[in-house]
């Protein structure tokens, strides 16, 4: 009897369309900030000109205060700051010229942090079998730049993404049997 009672109880929560069942996601690239605005806060104390490498591991924005933090030669900032034929080194900023002609005297750190939570939403039943599947992706995604020439600081940059809200919904009239024939026939 108790097994008959275990699956009624789970039949009942898959016909009321329990969203709990669904699957849920967090990506999450460890780092010092918990918010976009901690992220920014930090970048704005560092001072082009000013702040030194010693208080840049401080602020947690060097290799060995942060594990997320990618170095960049001066040709990765050449890279980014020159994609094509179209930018030239006169269209750049004076400290990323700077950087570029300093060659080896000059390193930039990049960070890339994101926090994003994926929850699906909807009937469990039509999610399951591939009918109807709803996702609601929230976070925020943080991006900076520091350019550091003999020591010093020389260039900041900034941007991201301060508050994701996005709404995903893909509907399958023919449910897991569409599944079935693009694994079997290609389309």
């Amino acid at each position: 009897m108790p097994i008959r009672a275990v699956v009624v109880a789970v039949l009942c929560c898959l016909a009321c369309g329990c969203t709990t069942l669904l699957p849920r996601s967090k990506e999450t690239t460890r780092g010092p900030w918990q918010s976009y605005k901690d992220a920014q806060l930090t970048f704005d104390k560092v001072i082009p000109g000013q702040t030194t490498l010693g208080e840049l591991k401080d602020l947690k924005l060097h290799p060995d205060s942060n594990a997320n933090i990618v170095i960049l030669n001066y040709a990765d900032v050449m890279r980014r700051f020159l994609p094509n034929s179209s930018v030239t080194m006169a269209d750049l900023d004076g400290a990323v010229k700077a950087c570029i002609d300093a060659k080896t005297a000059c390193v930039g750190y990049e960070v890339n942090q994101k926090y994003l939570n994926k929850n699906r939403e909807g009937d469990v039943v039509a999610d399951v079998l591939g009918f109807h599947r709803e996702t609601e992706t929230t976070g925020w995604a943080f991006n900076g730049l520091v350019l550091v020439k003999s020591g010093v600081v020389i260039y900041t940059l900034t941007g991201g993404q301060p508050d994701i809200k996005q709404h995903e919904e893909s509907t399958s009239m023919l449910g897991p049997v569409q599944g079935l024939s693009q694994k079997l026939f290609g389309f």
